[in-house]
């Protein structure tokens, strides 16, 4: 279990890490730099570095590391929360910052920043991970070190049914997000991090369940097996598409594509009584009829 034990360190230590990152840059950058670049950067960079480590625990553990998948889905739980309450804001996921976009809630020019600094994030972990492999400091690291340059696709499945695959993963994704948008901090972390476990359980042995295209580009693009076409429509594609099927189900519409409420109708919030009494028109003046045949010379309210 030393092997654990070391991962759980290195994970607590990128945390801090990336922690300092957004300290310094919240009080050495523009609030606008800040949001869109610094981050993101962080958020990505520690996304992608976990990633990347608890994908060598599920593949090496249970044959030379001594624990099995519920060992790696517990810790898989407990990062996606340690993550969903540090990231301060950020998505560290390209489908999450386009539907920002596509709900009007950032401009262009601040989502094309936020998809950089994503790719760049994630390029960086994904370097510094291999770097800390490099160490070999538990017999894990020494294992994948040995099988790392022959590693293969995390597509186990025909290319229809791993796009299908990741775009639901996707699709039940930004839906629980969507509708948990507004809620608590206490309740929309655990929430997001069962979700996150939930669908790397069930869609992991077919695809990998990324149903984040930066993350699946630094973690398999570089693997053998499939090609980048067929990494571009299981991973960039399947996502997009399931972001956009979640965000037309629970809007009815896509904002910034048009208004028009295509699924759902609008209907009015305040119920307009009808009135029991008949109006006649004298002149310019409506007065009511009452029962006794006798009219007001004003009309009631």
């Amino acid at each position: 279990m030393d092997g654990l034990n070391v991962s759980i360190a290195f994970f607590l230590l990128v945390v801090g890490v990336c922690q300092v990152l957004r300290w310094l840059s919240k009080r050495l950058l523009s609030p606008g730099t800040h949001g869109c670049l610094a981050r993101e950067f962080a958020g990505s960079l520690q996304l992608c570095v976990s990633c990347l480590e608890l994908r060598m625990m599920m593949e090496i553990g249970p044959w030379s590391g001594g624990f099995g998948l519920d060992v790696v889905l517990t810790l898989l739980f407990l990062l996606s929360a340690l993550h969903g309450a540090s990231f301060d804001g950020a998505s560290s996921n390209p489908t999450v910052s386009l539907q920002e976009f596509l709900l009007l809630e950032s401009s262009l020019a601040v989502t094309v920043a936020k998809l950089l600094a994503q790719a760049v994030g994630a390029g960086t972990g994904w370097a510094l991970t291999r770097l800390y492999w490099s160490w070999e400091l538990t017999q894990l690291h020494f294992i994948q070190n040995l099988i790392a340059p022959e590693c293969s696709s995390s597509i186990r499945a025909s290319l229809p049914h791993a796009a299908f695959v990741e775009g639901s993963c996707s699709f039940l994704f930004h839906l629980v997000l969507l509708k948990m948008g507004q809620s608590h901090p206490l309740y929309r972390v655990p929430v997001l991090a069962a979700t996150v476990t939930f669908l790397t359980y069930t869609a992991g042995p077919f695809t990998g369940a990324f149903f984040n295209p930066a993350l699946a580009t630094a973690t398999t693009f570089q693997c053998s097996g499939s090609s980048f076409w067929d990494y571009i429509q299981v991973y960039w594609l399947g996502p997009l598409a399931g972001m956009l099927a979640a965000l037309l189900l629970f809007q009815g519409n896509i904002p910034r594509l048009f208004q028009k409420n295509l699924l759902y109708g609008q209907k009015s919030k305040y119920k307009v009584p009808k009135a029991k009494v008949t109006a006649q028109v004298e002149g310019d003046k409506p007065q009511r009829k009452r029962k006794t045949g006798k009219s007001n010379s004003e009309p009631r309210a």
